[in-house]
């Protein structure tokens, strides 16, 4: 089906996003409807290998705005979905609204920790941040003028079916560019392998900070130890202190530290937005192989009447054979129509196909841009953060051997 035509300097996207924002701007999904996400629950079953997992289950609640108003408080509509779902439907927005700046989901795993804090995605406390921060997705969701009318949405909300998942699966390009499905994998492998640097990184500092906190224990010792003893009092009262100052300065390392894990945490958010282009691209490829499809079924169409063979089964082949052929003057006007289509949709290849020539020939050029931008960013973080490293260390070794020499005084 061929778009409605444009105004001048405007796109298709453009003017849609422009006359929704109008249009919907006092009919969001939440004048209607009360979204909440009320508990979460701990649950095990199988996943797709067969194998036996615990994964945490969501309760969406939904209830009508008008009953509320009305006086009557009744029970909410209410179905559980799972952290992927929550996935799949704004993977759906991505591809189906590109145009729109989509809110985010909370995090799917405890990948950024440090002290006190737990990395278990099992944990009460990390279940409730991210129940807090599913319902808050929704809400996004349902306030925004153009994604609260989506079907697909509503149903979420809704209706515990696999419409969403049936979509998901069923959008998969035939011809994918091998060199888009390569950076998809290298994004996945790159966040792997960068959450995971963080997590050790996490780990070390938690142990480094009760390192440090250790040592406090040997300036009070020390203290303790000076008061009683005449000769030897000064040089330990001098060790104490030495030990005291190792042990505060661990705040300012570990500040020190996160600023090089910032660094890092950059280029884990950056594997989204390599995916993003990703997700583009396989749309703008989506839509060329629609557009070709439609075309050939076209053609074949086209072929069929004027040949009278019909290729493949259909209703209209059956209902020829039972109530007798069209006329040659109805076959006419089907083929000036099919033709007519035929143009058209020769028109729609050509231009999918050049919009999809220019989306690989753009995106590819800030692809490579930056790869060269992270491989410098990341070298430098990784020596500035292995010098770091190395002058602590130099740090401890001056403390002992500071209190080696206050020993040595006694």
């Amino acid at each position: 089906m061929p778009q409605p035509k444009c105004l001048p300097g405007k796109s298709f996207y453009s003017i849609h996003f422009e006359l929704a924002i109008t249009i919907e701007k006092w009919t969001s999904l939440l004048r209607k409807m009360e979204i909440s996400v009320g508990e979460a629950e701990k649950r095990t079953g199988k996943n797709t290998v067969n194998m036996q997992e615990i994964y945490t289950v969501y309760l969406i609640e939904t209830r009508p705005v008008d009953a509320v108003t009305e006086g009557i408080i009744p029970a909410p509509d209410s179905l559980w979905r799972r952290y992927s779902e929550f996935e799949l439907l704004r993977n759906y927005m991505l591809v189906t609204y590109p145009f729109v700046v989509v809110a985010p989901l909370p995090e799917k795993r405890a990948e950024i920790v440090w002290h006190k804090l737990s990395a278990d995605n099992m944990d009460p406390d990390f279940v409730e941040r991210r129940r807090v921060g599913l319902e808050n997705f929704l809400l996004r969701l349902a306030s925004h003028p153009v994604l609260c009318n989506d079907k697909i949405f509503y149903i979420f909300l809704t209706e515990a079916d696999s419409r969403l998942k049936a979509m998901n699966a069923a959008f998969r390009v035939k011809n994918p560019d091998k060199r888009f499905t390569e950076l998809k994998h290298y994004s996945d492998e790159l966040q792997t392998v960068v959450s995971q640097l963080l997590r050790v990184r996490a780990r070390v500092a938690d142990r480094l900070y009760g390192v440090y906190k250790v040592h406090g224990n040997y300036g009070r010792v020390f203290s303790e130890w000076s008061a009683i003893e005449k000769e030897m009092g000064d040089g330990l009262q001098s060790a104490g202190h030495h030990m005291d100052a190792y042990a505060a300065s661990v705040d300012d390392i570990l500040e020190e530290e996160e600023h090089y894990a910032d660094q890092l945490k950059e280029y884990l958010f950056y594997t989204e937005a390599l995916r993003a282009v990703c997700r583009k691209h396989e749309l703008t490829q989506f839509e060329l192989e629609m557009a070709a499809q439609d075309l050939a079924s076209k053609k074949q169409q086209k072929e069929e009447l004027v040949t009278g063979t019909v290729r493949t089964f259909s209703l209209k082949g059956m209902t020829s054979k039972l109530f007798g052929q069209e006329t040659a003057e109805q076959r006419e006007a089907k083929l000036q129509v099919l033709e007519q289509q035929i143009e058209e949709g020769e028109e729609a290849v050509k231009e999918k196909n050049t919009e999809s020539d220019e989306f690989v020939k753009t995106a590819w050029v800030d692809i490579e841009r930056f790869k060269d931008q992270k491989d410098r960013d990341l070298k430098e973080a990784l020596i500035s953060y292995a010098i770091m490293q190395i002058s602590r260390c130099k740090k401890g070794i001056q403390v002992w051997t500071n209190a080696k020499e206050c020993f040595n005084k006694m």
